[in-house]
């Protein structure tokens, strides 16, 4: 009977692995067509021909001043988030409780779109009508003066824009790492004597080396493979940078997608090369583990410093851009001069009698909420494989792959690659929603994956454990107990995902069709109309849908959720 037993077991047990490993393989294999098929097929096509398109991008006699602009992008729009952002992570860990909300508005301005930061920017700070330029002149330095002092389509004003964008990452990576630093070693350092500078510079900072790696390594990819900044401030005043060549090169007629690739091909070969020395210079993590009884403390003191660091901050970042988003909208034209006679609210009325408007916005949600539905569960069963898959070793590492190599390359070259395949048979799906959703899941892979594969990392085998030796199958498992303590990280991983598939610009401007246009497509194509207080108007919607979407995520997982972002 024993061994009649042991048989059945077996019998029962090889078909489980069996099918799981079918399923993990089918998995892999649509993930494959969607995130690896379209870079084979752009630098395949970059090389037909004796890499024809090769050389019809890089004999361009401007070539060298494009990818200067771009590196110049990447590295100062870094610098500057780096230091911003490390420096709002040690002032929210300096507030005291009664002001432990303010912790919460570094990640604010990811709630509003880049493009809508942006038009933001460029009413405020144009050479001529800009308002900020307008105050600016009444100053005696300026006073003189018909135009600037400040020109925002110029590279360094692109740079720090980036740089504002980039900041919330960086403090969202560091602030967490900070988390892990005892506050033994703080209290013992200020106990030596040391200054609240000294404390920073000798103790902090050393410990925070892991999340500031990951932090940069991020923030210097999103530099690399920006495009809202360059195309829409720098399109006017002769700014290229490698992604903008992308776009201008489909957009020309006739299209020269090998071109394109060839432009994309630095981007690509950096992302990946890129994520390889982070894990070079992270080695052994845990030389960066702290270990005390007690957590990062916060102050107990005033902290003047960080409450007006951290305000200061959501001024430049988020207020003053919604302002100048605010005056245009409400006005009938944007000029130099404001008088009450032009503040009308006509603009917010043509939003909702336009029936693009409207159908633009109800296809970024519906989109958006499409692609986070089938991203949730491929994200989860993929971490199951990275965490789990002990069994299943080689596909854990072609799944770990595929779902960072989303992250490594920029958006538009997705977007490109998408319109490349699927204007073609088998699967000709160019001016449909399914293609949108089919680039927002491939964009969304790696935030899908990553942040529950933390979730799961954290719990450990314990419950899995317990669960299998009560008998209970892997799916009772998942569906009663992982899932339910998951909870928290999915709803931050829903609201994280909803948030950036709103903004999405990139990928979308390259496989939207005149008759099927998300929210930031519309606006691009309002902003070179020249529909300026409709543009800020459009802005300001796309604002509120998204704060809307993540006010939902909130009221259903609670007030952590965007602090887990």
């Amino acid at each position: 009977m024993a061994t009649l037993t042991a048989t059945n077991t077996r019998s029962i047990a090889i078909p489980a692995q069996l099918r799981a490993r079918i399923g993990y393989l089918a998995l892999l294999a649509v993930l494959a067509y969607l995130v690896v098929l379209p870079m084979i097929r752009l630098q395949s096509l970059a090389f037909e021909n004796g890499a024809q398109g090769y050389r019809n991008q890089y004999g361009r006699f401007d070539i060298a001043e494009t990818i200067g602009t771009t590196v110049a992008l990447a590295l100062g729009s870094l610098v500057i988030a780096m230091v911003l952002g490390t420096v709002l992570a040690f002032a929210a860990s300096r507030l005291p409780d009664r002001l432990g909300f303010l912790r919460i508005i570094p990640i604010l301005p990811i709630v509003m779109p880049a493009v809508a930061n942006v038009v933001g920017w460029a009413f405020l700070l144009s050479p001529g009508p800009g308002y900020l330029n307008l105050v600016l002149r009444k100053l005696p330095w300026w006073s003189g003066s018909d135009t600037g002092p400040i020109d925002v389509y110029t590279v360094p004003w692109i740079i720090i824009l980036t740089a504002f964008g980039l900041t919330s990452f960086v403090y969202l990576f560091v602030s967490a790492g900070m988390q892990n630093v005892s506050s033994e070693h703080l209290e013992a350092a200020q106990v030596s004597g040391s200054s609240t500078l000294g404390v920073f510079f000798r103790v902090v900072l050393p410990l925070l080396r892991p999340s500031l790696i990951y932090g940069g390594g991020i923030a210097l990819l999103l530099g690399l493979g920006q495009f809202t900044g360059p195309l829409l401030l720098g399109q006017n005043s002769g700014v290229k940078v490698l992604t903008t060549e992308m776009y201008r090169r489909v957009s020309e007629s006739p299209s020269d997608f090998a071109a394109a690739a060839a432009a994309g091909s630095p981007l690509v070969i950096f992302g990946l090369v890129l994520v390889l020395i982070q894990k070079a210079l992270l080695g052994n993590q845990t030389r960066f583990v702290t270990h005390g009884g007690k957590a990062f403390a916060p102050s107990t003191g005033r902290a003047t410093w960080a409450v007006v660091t951290i305000i200061g901050y959501a001024l430049f970042a988020l207020v003053i851009p919604l302002v100048g988003l605010i005056i245009v909208a409400s006005t009938r034209y944007w000029s130099g001069s404001l008088s009450w006679n032009l503040f009308t609210l006509d603009n917010f009325r043509e939003l909702a009698a336009t029936d693009a408007i409207v159908e633009s916005v109800v296809t970024s949600v519906l989109t958006s909420l499409g692609a986070v539905a089938i991203c949730v569960p491929i994200g989860y069963v993929m971490a199951n494989l990275l965490v789990r898959g002990r069994r299943h070793k080689i596909m854990a590492l072609i799944g770990d792959f595929i779902t960072a190599l989303p992250l490594g390359i920029p958006a538009v070259i997705f977007g490109v690659g998408f319109l490349l395949t699927y204007t073609e048979p088998p699967l000709i799906l160019y001016g449909t929603r399914t293609v949108i959703i089919l680039v927002y899941v491939v964009l969304m892979l790696p935030f899908a994956t990553r942040m529950q594969m933390t979730a799961m990392l954290s719990l450990g085998n314990t419950y899995t454990e317990a669960s299998a030796t009560s008998g209970a199958s892997p799916f009772v498992t998942n569906a009663r107990i992982m899932l339910p303590l998951m909870r928290p990280t999915i709803l931050s991983a829903v609201a994280l995902m909803f948030i950036l598939l709103t903004h999405e610009f990139a990928a979308s401007l390259l496989v939207r069709a005149s008759t099927t246009q998300v929210m930031g497509t519309l606006l691009f194509d309002m902003w070179q109309n020249g529909s300026y207080p409709l543009v800020a108007a459009m802005a300001l919607l796309m604002t509120a849908v998204t704060t809307i979407g993540v006010a939902l995520a909130t009221l259903v997982g609670g007030r952590n959720v965007l602090s887990k972002l």
